[in-house]
């Protein structure tokens, strides 16, 4: 925790965000309620994202503020980039902004002993926690068990693959691990040395070997008491199973990826012109793909792939991101009634939209629903997930040690096996340690 800080603090001192006034907004039934403490309260509310989700929630708080004329709203917003340090040193130092957009794994990195975020359930006369089933609620605990955050969205990975190179090389698409391995060759034999039916970053490949793991013990990766459930063996047999498809042309190499730019997988030529026509993604990613496609590239849903392991499919999904209410906001009820109306009120629901992914509220889900605003792509692919008995998610499986894309465990590990600078043998002591380090927290 305190090596986490500590780089937090230095990445802050470079990290530039976004500050912009707005207002805005409404709850709804509660806009007239909680007076007290709201007469004239001024919070701040922050949250990291593209462009888009920039516009939508600007427009909410917008609303939400015409709504409760007391409660002013000053945001803060921008990219990914340094977001996460700098909101670490807010967190310490206790000068965070009220509302604050937060990943999962930030529950248990930063509010240790509940000392970041405030318990929502002293607030549950104005945040609609009935919404919401408790097993996810659970999931969302502190260490003392109070409700760190109220979670957006729930999510998992998935298969997305454009049909039109699969057509052009005469296959279909893949839906189980030999017809992965078999889409490799004939892709290098039929369409040419430069396409692959996959592109993984080093990131997706730590999702997928976890998987492939999960498949073969029947059992999380990491399990809800923090405890790792496989061996150094297992590890080393895992990283195996990456650079066998690797090997066997069905993603190109992370030098490859690299020689491509410094680009998301999105926004790659190779991507957009169907040379890379895979992806594994989370369930609601699929527009920003669709969006990039060349003219002509039809971009399809598939299925979590079978035959990865005997005991079960081996899908895992998460809590995608959450809103939190800081321990240092001086008006805490002002933040609850912001948050309540920005994931159960119709009308910041429907300014959201999918944003934030598929609502994990049952009232922002019916909302979207009927208005026809979740997409049959998006839908299909957070069916897949679901239905696929998903085991848990453990945020320390993205511990930032483990996940940063320039000095995390992942990148080491998959970049080094990828090259030949690490034996299968190797890579799989090194994650084995990395893992072990972070549960010794």
């Amino acid at each position: 925790m305190k090596k986490k800080l500590v780089a937090a603090i230095m990445a802050a001192t470079m990290a530039v965000t976004c500050l912009a006034g707005c207002g805005s907004s409404s709850s709804g039934s509660s806009s007239s309620d909680s007076k007290s403490e709201s007469d004239n309260a001024s919070i701040r509310f922050d949250w990291w994202g593209g462009d888009t989700r920039h516009e939508a929630t600007q427009k909410a708080v917008t609303d939400f503020q015409k709504a409760n004329p007391n409660i002013k709203v000053e945001v803060n917003f921008g990219a990914w980039d340094g977001w996460e340090a700098a909101r670490a040193l807010e967190y310490q130092s206790q000068t965070g902004s009220d509302l604050t957009q937060i990943n999962f794994s930030w529950i248990t990195d930063y509010d240790k002993g509940g000392s970041a975020f405030v318990d929502l359930n002293d607030y549950k006369d104005i945040i609609d926690l009935s919404q919401y089933d408790q097993s996810v609620l659970d999931m969302c605990k502190d260490s003392n068990g109070g409700l760190a955050g109220i979670p957006v969205s729930i999510t998992g990975r998935t298969f997305f693959w454009n049909k039109t190179t699969f057509d052009k090389a005469g296959i279909d698409i893949p839906k189980s691990l030999d017809d992965l391995i078999a889409a490799g060759n004939t892709f290098k034999e039929k369409l040419g040395d430069d396409y692959y039916p996959l592109s993984l970053s080093t990131y997706d490949r730590a999702l997928l070997m976890s998987f492939y793991l999960q498949a073969n013990t029947g059992e999380p990766i990491i399990d809800e008491s923090g405890k790792l459930t496989v061996t150094k063996d297992q590890l080393v047999d895992g990283v195996k199973f990456i650079q066998n498809l690797e090997d066997n042309h069905v993603m190109p190499s992370i030098a490859t990826l690299q020689e491509d730019g410094d680009v998301a997988l999105n926004e790659n030529p190779k991507f957009i012109d169907g040379h890379y026509a895979g992806v594994f993604e989370w369930d609601t990613a699929s527009p920003k793909y669709v969006s990039n496609l060349a003219e002509g590239q039809e971009f399809v849903v598939g299925t979590e792939l079978t035959g990865l392991g005997d005991k079960c499919l081996g899908v895992s999904d998460k809590v995608s991101m959450l809103f939190a209410i800081t321990k240092s906001s001086k008006s805490p009820k002002a933040a609850a009634k912001l948050l309540n109306y920005l994931v159960n009120d119709p009308e910041g629901v429907t300014t959201l939209g999918t944003e934030r992914g598929i609502p994990a509220s049952k009232a922002a889900y019916d909302t979207l629903s009927k208005a026809g605003a979740i997409s049959d792509d998006m839908s299909t692919a957070h069916a897949e997930v679901v239905d696929s008995d998903p085991l848990y998610f453990s945020p320390k499986f993205d511990d930032a040690s483990l996940k940063d894309s320039a000095t995390g465990a992942y990148q080491d590990v998959f970049e080094k096996l990828s090259s030949g600078s690490y034996s299968v043998d190797e890579a799989g002591q090194k994650l084995f340690d990395a893992y072990n380090t972070v549960l010794a927290e």
